[in-house]
This record gives structure tokens, sequence and C-alpha cells, in this order.
């Protein structure tokens, strides 16, 4: 790099997910509804913010036939900040996607991403499922884990991670439903 040339800056992938006290993101069967009593206006906020600063969502062929029933259809404060976003769909079975904005990766996952993260643009969102964040993860990709953790014990369920990493607090929130927005970067 020659002197004074600029810097390149280089998008963060960030992995935001719900997990309960015991490190699950949804029960056995899918099941989510137990995230939804603490979503309060404080918490839902916190999510707007946070999604605010990401316009590229990475998914994984099941979260993105769950995300597409829902979000184009919603009236939900979140909805135009992930409608409006670029989705990339990691699939090798989808022949092909209509949500808008979307767009179907079949290649290397670590390559893709890699290759976003060296496009402009904001951070890159891993918005689950749990076997896709697992595999992001487990390929060292995440810059950063935004985890929303409820103060839920499911006893079984989908984990979030499967092997272990080290991982540095980078900041907590605390919201008045008892769930804590923790953020950490690999130590």
């Amino acid at each position: 790099m020659k002197k004074g040339q600029e810097i390149p800056f280089m998008r963060k992938v960030v992995l935001l997910m719900h997990v309960s006290l015991d490190g699950f993101v949804g029960r056995l069967d899918g099941d989510l509804q137990w995230i939804f009593p603490d979503m309060d206006d404080d918490l839902t906020q916190w999510t707007i913010d946070s999604l605010s600063r990401m316009d590229t969502h990475v998914l994984g062929r099941v979260n993105y036939e769950e995300q597409s029933g829902h979000w184009p259809y919603s009236t939900d404060r979140l909805a135009p900040l992930i409608n409006n976003a670029t989705k990339v769909v990691f699939s090798r079975t989808l022949e092909k996607v209509e949500w808008n904005n979307s767009r179907l990766a079949t290649g290397d996952v670590a390559e893709e991403i890699s290759q976003l993260k060296q496009r402009p643009g904001m951070d890159i969102f891993v918005p689950g499922g749990a076997r896709f964040a697992q595999s992001v993860s487990r390929l060292g990709l995440v810059d950063e884990y935004r985890l929303i953790v409820h103060p839920r014990v499911l006893g079984s369920g989908l984990p979030l991670f499967t092997d272990p990493i080290d991982l540095k607090l980078l900041s907590s929130r605390e919201f008045s439903t008892g769930a804590v927005a923790l953020t950490y970067r690999r130590a």
C-alpha cells in the first residue's frame, strides 16, 4: 500500500442470535415462541439499532424459507430493515430465490463471505438457523457474536455452539425483562 493511500475498510460478519440460558437457539422442533415474551420496546430498539448497521444477510436454506415466508408480509418495525437488505442464500437444493434483494450462493461459504467482506457496505448479518450459524462459526468466519440471552432454560433444543470457542466480552446490556445482550469477539 502506498503512503497516503486509504486502508480499505473490512466489513464485519456479525452473528446475532437469541439463546436460552442453557445455550439453545430453539426447541428441537424449531419453536421460537419462548423468545417473544422478552421482546419489549428496549430490546426491539436494540435489535433495530444493530440491524441498521448491517446491509447484507447471509442465510442457509432453512432460515431463508422461514424468513421469506414471514418478513415480506410483516408490519413489524424490523421488517423494512430485513426486507430491504441484500440476502445471500447458501443452498445446494434451492433452484431459485424470490424474496426481494436475494441471490443464491451455491459455492464455498468461506470464499463467498470473504468476497462479501471485501466489498463496500455495512456489516454482514448472520441470523441463523442453528446449523448454518454453527457452520459459519466453525469456519472462523464470525468477527462478532451478539447474543441475546433470555432468562429461560429449555433443557434441550438446537444448540448455537457445538465446538469449543474462546470469546472476549466487548459489551453487555441488560433489559428489564431479564434478557441480556452480550457482544463478543474471538479471544
